[in-house]
């Protein structure tokens, strides 16, 4: 593999918890559902501690990485979101041993009613929190159901963005709750609030982009996804009219920052859209990062 050209400033908007120690925890996860997927296992692009994560982030230019953070459920299942999230302790850590370097976006859980919103905004008071995040399909709730509605308020008030995946279940799970319209109604009802459609929305990605082009608050993040898998109508949108519409993200570990990295080169990106794309269109969406 070539080794990736620095990306100059980089943000990885979304982010599983990286340590060691998720590896049983994913071949688990995967296991139970039995999608066909694949993590890094290179030992330069594949879960690592803290300190080699930034040596790594310092050789590929990447400013820093947004963390999607949880707490563990009680009892857990195998295939919950919570399992492979960061916990509000790993980013008091992270960001307090490396400043600027990690941030987190508080995954919500919209079947916990005004609980889930009082802990939300407490974790919004938290200096490493940007944004408010869900693992859609988890909960089989459309974007526009009446359970998003309070942390949607949440977002306004105290302007943050939130993230939700949207197209296709990894797992066998419901999809139908991730279609990229969805968005619609909430857009319109909440003007001020960033919402990023995360997962290119495949396999709705023209959809996906729809949205993106009818909202000047509705963006799309391709986690998950690396560049090969990118249609050309997505590719042409991060490249003419979404030009300041997309932000970068890998879901690691189901994609790896050097992999990513690696694929970018091959695609002809204009000198504006793979800055705006790689980090400057994140600062703009997750204003609290500075």
């Amino acid at each position: 593999m070539s080794a990736a050209a620095p990306a100059s400033g980089a943000i990885d908007y979304w982010c599983n918890r990286f340590f060691p120690e998720q590896a049983d925890i994913w071949n688990a996860a995967v296991g139970a559902t039995g999608i066909a997927v694949k993590f890094r296992t290179d030992g330069n692009d594949s879960f690592c501690d803290a300190e080699t994560m930034v040596a790594r982030m310092d050789e590929l230019g990447i400013a820093a990485v947004i963390l999607t953070v949880a707490h563990r459920p009680a009892h857990p299942e195998t295939t919950d979101f919570e399992l492979v999230a960061a916990q509000p302790d790993d980013l008091e850590r992270l960001a307090a041993d490396y400043p600027g370097r990690f941030f987190g976006q508080w995954s919500i859980d919209p079947r916990t009613g005004m609980a889930g919103v009082d802990e939300a905004a407490a974790m919004l008071a938290q200096p490493w929190c940007v944004g408010l995040h869900t693992h859609t399909h988890s909960f089989d709730r459309r974007f526009d159901h009446a359970d998003y509605y309070p942390y949607y308020s949440l977002s306004a008030t105290h302007d943050v963005p939130f993230v939700m995946q949207a197209g296709t279940s990894g797992g066998l799970m419901p999809s139908e709750c991730g279609v990229p319209v969805g968005i619609d109604r909430p857009a319109l009802y909440f003007p001020q609030v960033r919402f990023v459609l995360s997962h290119t929305g495949w396999p709705w990605v023209d959809e996906c982009i729809a949205m993106a082009l009818k909202f000047p608050n509705v963006y799309l993040g391709t986690s998950v996804y690396p560049p090969r898998h990118w249609s050309d109508e997505l590719v042409a949108f991060i490249n003419g009219a979404g030009r300041r519409k997309c932000l970068w993200g890998t879901g690691f570990p189901a994609a790896g920052h050097r992999h990513c990295l690696d694929q970018l080169q091959e695609l002809d990106l204009g000198d504006e859209a793979r800055a705006n794309l790689l980090g400057d269109t994140a600062r703009r969406v997750f204003t609290r990062l500075g």
